[in-house]
């Protein structure tokens, strides 16, 4: 019997999660070999999901509430490095990423002037996107 690989061992965690009501939505990103696999499971458990390509050789699942794949469809029709400063600003909140962090980030992407306290904040949630650091 074969191991299972890590990354679907993360996915099957997240699914756990969701399961749980830890999260309403989740957006995962793993290589693409694995999608039939990762299918596979969210259907046998009735878990609506939406498959985005994101590289090469990888791929975005967003899976969970059907009312949140349902805004996911609409607005997520391109790569996610290629959303508006608003279109990431909703599918944060919908991932449910810290509200606070997520308008400083949006701030960010606006190129306006951050008015927190701490921009340290700002800077931990640039990473989803490669960004320069805050203009403050």
């Amino acid at each position: 019997m074969s191991e299972v690989p890590i990354e679907m061992k993360v996915l099957m965690n997240h699914i756990y999660e969701y399961e749980k009501g830890v999260r309403r939505m989740v957006l995962y990103t793993f290589n693409a070999q694995y999608a039939d696999f990762a299918c596979r499971r969210l259907a046998n458990r009735h878990i609506d999901y939406v498959i985005q390509p994101a590289g090469p050789s990888t791929i975005n699942l967003f899976f969970g509430r059907k009312e949140c794949l349902d805004a996911i469809r609409l607005m997520v029709t391109k790569p996610l490095n290629e959303l508006s400063p608003e279109e990431d600003f909703m599918l944060g909140a919908l991932l449910g990423y810290d509200l606070t962090m997520e308008c400083e980030r949006y701030c960010t992407l606006k190129n306006r002037t951050c008015h927190c306290d701490n921009c340290v904040n700002a800077r931990r949630a640039l990473p989803r996107m490669a960004m320069t650091s805050c203009p403050v």
